[in-house]
């Protein structure tokens, strides 16, 4: 039998909890043997719930308990979090996280010091959430060079794009819809600005590049300047608008950046809707490749957290290559990246053609007193550059 302890008691621990539970027979039979939670901490306590019998209020229990061999992170956050999760790790227990904070900041380090006890930190779930992204680009993709990987990796804001797009509601109308039903929290500025998506992306880089990503470095936009006038002029162009986060080497680098996109109808990633999230990826042997799923979410979540236990349970005593150095990558200028643009300005028709050549000038009977055209193919800077010349612009979205 294994003994667990479980960090946190919230949606991804009680959801770890209740995995192990229901699956019970499965998971044993999977692991090879059972898997029992000896311990939850949590600083509250849970009358009623016969997880009580378990929790402790003192991470040193814990952490000095010589049959506890994993641990289990679901706390959140970097702190107390990384304290909690390297002390296990340097005392030779395993570790699984959903953590995408943690691993962001600390992910080599907690890499490297699993490496060196032979022991694991695995965190499949801090990308995609139910769905697999990490062990198969660590595992089936290792023979490919991965040029790309672009990513609908929030599901809070690719619902509220979506029901924008099917109701025509404004961005903070449905952004109260989405704390009412419980996709968005009541600070919902980590997903509506992008930065749950920039640290996934971050992740995600680190392990295809080898070395450390900053996220504090990738540029990043979110979805509250999102309009509904945005939204007509996607659906009269036939495309869609999703919060993107893409990473693309070019053999110099790699570029990052999390932003909101217009797609096509035959972008893979454009009939992705609601709170599912998805995943492409480019090899240079392998073509494209789709991950596609919950993204989020109490049960799917920690289903890929008990997955990794499983996989612990099954190499206790050998460590899963899973590697980047602590060394840091430097990203390539995003400005470098070429793009088309959606471009919404009130300067007139005759301006914006002096300034672009040919812009696709598009026409909504929805929106009057202003000009909205999409450029050629250029490098943001080229864009950015001419659209100094231009006093109007109210909006810009790549063009995908």
């Amino acid at each position: 039998m294994i003994k667990i302890a479980v960090l946190g008691y919230g949606t991804i621990g009680s959801g770890v909890v209740e995995v192990l539970e229901t699956n019970r027979e499965h998971i044993t039979q999977t692991a090879g043997q059972e898997i029992e939670v000896k311990y939850v901490l949590d600083l509250r306590d849970f009358p009623g719930d016969p997880i009580q019998e378990k929790i402790v209020h003192d991470y040193e229990i814990i952490k000095n308990d010589p049959e506890i061999q994993i641990v289990v992170e679901a706390m959140g956050g970097v702190e107390p979090a990384y304290t909690f999760v390297k002390g296990a790790l340097l005392e030779g227990k395993h570790v699984a996280t959903s953590n995408k904070a943690l691993v962001a900041k600390h992910g080599a380090e907690l890499l490297e010091i699993a490496k060196e006890r032979e022991i694991n930190f695995l965190f499949e779930a801090s990308v995609g959430g139910g769905i697999p992204i990490i062990r198969p680009l660590v595992t089936s993709l290792t023979a490919d060079i991965v040029e790309e990987i672009t990513g609908i990796l929030n599901g809070t804001t690719n619902y509220m794009l979506t029901k924008m797009s099917t109701e025509g509601s404004d961005y903070n109308e449905v952004l109260k819809d989405a704390q009412a039903k419980g996709y968005a929290e009541a600070d919902p500025t980590a997903d509506v600005e992008g930065y749950d998506a920039c640290r996934k992306i971050a992740i995600l880089t680190s392990l295809v590049c080898g070395k450390t990503v900053d996220f504090e470095e990738i540029h990043t936009e979110g979805i509250s300047k999102i309009t509904p006038e945005d939204i007509a002029y996607a659906k009269a162009m036939g495309r869609s608008i999703k919060l993107l986060a893409t990473s693309r080497g070019d053999g110099n680098g790699y570029y990052a950046m999390v932003a909101p996109f217009m797609l096509g109808e035959d972008h893979p990633l454009n009939n992705v809707n609601g709170v599912f999230n998805a995943i492409f990826v480019h090899g240079n042997m392998l073509g494209d490749a789709m991950f596609y799923g919950s993204g989020a979410g109490k049960l799917p979540t920690a289903s890929a957290v008990a997955a990794d236990i499983v996989d612990i349970a099954k190499h206790l005593k050998r460590n899963i290559m899973i590697t980047y150095s602590a060394e840091k990558m430097n990203l390539l200028d995003y400005k470098q990246a070429e793009y088309a643009y959606f471009v919404r300005t009130t300067d007139s028709e005759e301006q914006v053609k002096a300034v672009f050549d040919n812009p696709a000038l598009i026409k909504i009977k929805e929106v009057t007193g202003e000009t909205a055209f999409v450029t050629a193919k250029m490098k943001e800077e080229t864009y950015l550059e001419k659209a100094k010349q231009l006093s109007g612009i109210k909006q810009m979205i790549r063009v995908d």
